[in-house]
C-alpha cells in the first residue's frame, strides 16, 4: 500500500458507520446465499476462545427462533487443531451437549499446523478461526479464497506483515460478498453501542483524552513434554512468544484500544511507550519473551491523545477499562457519564457481547445480508502493534512508517510445521531472546 492508501484507510476505517457494532452495521450488500437453512461451521482452533466461540454458534438458532422468529441451525463439521487430542475432548463435550447429529466430524478432525486448509476444504459455510494470532493471517487468506464465510477471533494478526495480509484479504471478501465476523465483542453489547453513540453526539462535548486499561495477573504456562520439538513447544506456549501472539497488549489489551479508537472515529497516527519484563514468569527467561508491562502514550491526527496501560502482575493493581474525557463531562464509558453539569447518567444495556456478536453473525448470514468487520479487526490489531513496537524499541513511530517498513516477525510462516525451527530459540543459557528498548529496531 502507497502513503495515499494507508492514510485514506486510517480516515475511512474510522469514520462510525464502520466502526460501529455489527448490530448497526449498514448492510450495503446482499452477501452470498447459504445452500440451506443449515450452517456448516469448521472450526479452526479448539482452545477456550474457539470452544467457547462454538457453542455460541450452536446456541444461536434456539434465541433466535426465540427472540426474532428466525428458524435455523448450526451445525460443527470440521476441527482443526494443532494438538487434535485436546480437541478430542472438546468435541466430546459437544456432543454431549448438543448430541451427535449436530457434531458431524467423525474423521474430519485434522492436527498439525497444516491441518486448517483440510477443514476449511470440507463442505463448510463458516469457518471459525481461533488460533494464536501469528497463524490467523494466512488461515484466514485461505478460508476466503476457498468462499467461505468467516468468524475471526481478535487480534488477527501479530505483527504488520500479518496486518497487511488481513486488509488485502478483506477486500477480496467485499469482492465475494462473504461476511466476515471479528472478536472484538464489545462493540455488539449494549451497553457500548448506547455509550459510544452518545459520546459521539457530544454528551461530555469535544473528546481530548481516552485512558484505557488492562492490568490484571499472570498467565498460564504449559511445561515442554519429553519428545516436544522447539516449534511444538513454543505453539503449545504460544502466549508467551511475540511471534505467535503479538505479546499482552495484542492479544488482550486491543479490546480497549479498540473501544478508544471507535470513540474518536478514527486511529493513532503516532505513539511512543515504555515497558519491560521484570516480572514476567518471576523473571525467567527460559519460560518466556513477551513484556509484563507497558506503557503507551498515543497521538490522534487532531492531537488529542490515548493513555494505554497493560500489564500482567500477581498481586498488582487490577483494571481492564476505558474512560474519556471532555470538554463538558468525563465518561467510565461501560459504567456512566459525569457531566460536568447535571447529575450523571449510569451506562444500560446488555452485556454478553460474546454471544451477541455470533447471534448477529447468524442471523446475516441466513438472512443473506452481508458485513465486514475484518477491517477494523485489522486496524486495531495494527494499533495494539504500534504501541508494542513503540514500547518494545523506546522510540516514538508513526503509523505511516511502521505500515511501510514493520518488521515481519514469523517469515515463512506458510511453510511451518512441528519441525520447523521458530522464529526465536533459546541462547547458549537457554533463555530467550527478550527486546532492549533503545536497542531494538522496529523496522524491516
Amino acid at each position: 500500500m502507497n502513503e495515499k492508501d494507508i492514510v485514506t484507510r486510517r480516515k475511512f476505517i474510522g469514520t462510525s458507520a464502520l466502526a460501529g457494532a455489527a448490530a448497526s452495521f449498514p448492510y450495503v450488500a446482499r452477501g452470498e446465499d447459504l445452500k440451506s437453512d443449515t450452517i456448516r461451521v469448521a472450526a479452526i482452533g479448539l482452545g477456550g476462545r474457539g470452544s467457547g466461540a462454538v457453542s455460541q454458534i450452536l446456541d444461536a438458532p434456539k434465541d433466535l427462533e426465540k427472540e426474532k422468529g428466525i428458524r435455523c441451525n448450526t451445525k460443527l463439521v470440521a476441527v482443526a487443531d494443532a494438538f487434535p487430542d485436546k480437541a478430542t475432548r472438546k468435541i466430546d463435550g459437544f456432543k454431549k451437549k448438543y448430541g451427535e447429529e449436530r457434531i458431524d466430524v467423525e474423521g474430519k478432525i485434522f492436527g498439525g499446523i497444516d491441518g486448517y486448509k483440510q477443514a476449511i476444504n470440507e463442505d463448510v459455510d463458516m469457518v471459525v478461526i481461533a488460533t494464536p494470532p501469528g497463524f490467523k493471517p494466512q488461515q484466514f487468506e485461505y478460508a476466503i479464497n476457498q468462499g467461505k464465510k468467516v468468524f475471526m477471533e481478535k487480534p488477527v494478526a501479530s505483527d504488520v506483515a500479518g496486518v497487511r495480509r488481513v486488509l488485502e484479504a478483506s477486500k477480496m471478501a467485499k469482492e465475494k460478498g462473504l461476511n466476515v465476523g471479528i472478536g472484538l465483542q464489545r462493540r455488539h453489547e449494549e451497553r457500548y453501542i448506547n455509550t459510544v453513540k452518545q459520546l459521539q453526539d457530544g454528551a461530555i462535548g469535544d473528546i481530548n483524552l481516552l485512558r484505557v486499561y488492562w492490568n490484571g495477573g499472570g498467565i498460564w504456562h504449559r511445561a515442554k513434554q519429553e519428545g516436544m520439538t522447539e516449534m511444538e513447544y513454543q505453539v503449545n506456549n504460544w502466549y508467551h512468544f511475540t511471534w505467535a501472539s503479538g505479546d499482552q497488549i495484542c492479544e488482550q489489551h486491543i479490546h480497549n484500544l479498540d473501544i478508544g479508537c471507535w470513540i474518536k472515529g478514527m486511529y493513532p497516527i503516532k505513539a511512543n511507550g515504555m515497558g519491560g519484563s521484570e516480572m514476567r514468569m518471576g523473571g525467567d527467561r527460559k519460560l518466556s519473551q513477551i513484556f509484563d508491562h507497558t506503557f503507551v502514550e498515543y497521538t490522534f491526527e487532531d492531537d488529542t491523545k490515548m493513555y494505554s496501560q497493560g500489564r500482567h502482575l500477581k498481586g498488582g493493581w487490577s483494571k481492564v477499562s476505558e474512560s474519556a474525557h471532555g470538554s463538558k463531562g468525563t465518561c467510565d464509558v461501560a459504567r456512566a457519564i459525569f457531566p460536568f453539569e447535571g447529575d450523571p447518567t449510569r451506562i444500560t444495556g446488555a452485556a454478553g457481547g460474546h454471544y451477541q456478536e455470533q447471534k448477529n453473525l447468524i442471523e446475516a448470514m441466513h438472512k443473506g445480508q452481508y458485513y465486514n468487520e475484518a477491517d477494523y479487526g485489522a486496524m486495531s490489531t495494527f494499533t495494539a502493534v504500534l504501541g508494542r513496537e513503540a514500547c518494545y524499541s523506546g522510540k516514538e513511530i508513526t503509523a505511516d512508517e511502521l505500515m511501510k517498513k514493520g518488521r515481519d516477525y514469523a517469515p515463512g510462516i506458510d511453510d511451518y510445521t512441528f519441525n520447523t525451527t521458530p522464529p526465536v530459540v533459546p541462547d547458549e543459557n537457554g533463555e530467550y531472546p527478550v527486546p532492549a528498548p533503545g536497542i531494538y529496531r522496529p523496522f524491516a
